[in-house]
């Protein structure tokens, strides 16, 4: 790819990289919350998340759109590049996981049940000796989903620095508006101030951003709907009332 054509496809990118991490995080820490209660990860849901070469599931995705992005957007700074190498880490860390989770669920049962049966002497010490090493990677699972998580909050931390410039990026205002439980729940309390880093002191700008996107798309209730949460918040902004005119132009062509 071009670095001409990331360039002028950023904002996708952009929207595209944000909503795959979102997405991502919260399917692993929803197998984590998991492991803290059980010691037990889904191999074919960590399978789901990565895929294969030729059919890459969402974390798989999720990294190569941050290696198009990060690298190639012509920006100064450190921060697209500590983005790029912590979410190749996390999917490679996820690799691991998957692993181990499939040792865990294929193997672990199976070792149980031989140490049920009665074996010839040689087979049960040899067969006990082979369980401890599938019994170690629970603690295997405990250090990855941790390095994981780790860097899963790293990742939000350099997002708000990566993103302070997209205040203008209407598909990314967009995906905050319409995704907004999955945003607020990911970035918890800093969801915050992961807006302020973008809209700075005028939040409601996100809803002029979603609504601008909505209309040009055609959804123009949707628009409405974004433009109004844009009044109750910038009831003065100047860009606020002009969106907000334009939608209401709409609806009254509609009438007639």
């Amino acid at each position: 790819m071009s670095k001409a054509w990331i360039t002028e496809k950023l904002p996708e990118f952009v929207r595209d990289m944000l909503r795959d991490f979102c997405l991502a995080a919260d399917i692993l820490e929803s197998q984590f919350t998991v492991f803290d209660q059980t010691s037990q990860v889904s191999f074919e849901v960590l399978h789901d998340l990565l895929g294969e070469e030729m059919n890459k599931g969402l974390l798989w995705r999720l990294k190569d759109t941050a290696h198009h992005l990060f690298r190639n957007d012509g920006r100064q700074g450190l921060s697209g590049q500590m983005l790029d190498w912590c979410i190749g880490y996390i999917f490679h860390e996820t690799m691991k996981i998957k692993e181990d989770a499939y040792q865990q669920q294929n193997y672990g049962p199976w070792f149980r049940e031989l140490l049920d049966r009665e074996l010839p002497e040689a087979e049960t010490v040899v067969s006990k000796e082979l369980f401890q090493i599938v019994l170690q990677t629970n603690e295997s699972l405990r250090r990855e989903a941790a390095r994981v998580r780790f860097f899963f909050e790293k990742c939000r931390r350099l997002l708000m620095v990566y993103l302070s410039d997209q205040g203008e990026n209407p598909l990314l205002g967009r995906f905050l508006f319409e995704q907004n439980p999955l945003v607020r729940k990911i970035f918890g309390q800093d969801y915050d101030a992961l807006i302020a880093a973008i809209y700075g002191d005028a939040p409601e700008m996100m809803y002029v951003m979603a609504s601008q996107s909505l209309r040009q798309g055609g959804w123009m209730t949707h628009a409405a709907e974004a433009v109004g949460k844009a009044c109750e918040l910038g009831p003065v902004n100047q860009r606020v009332l002009r969106e907000r005119q334009i939608v209401d132009t709409w609806a009254e062509r509609i009438k007639t």
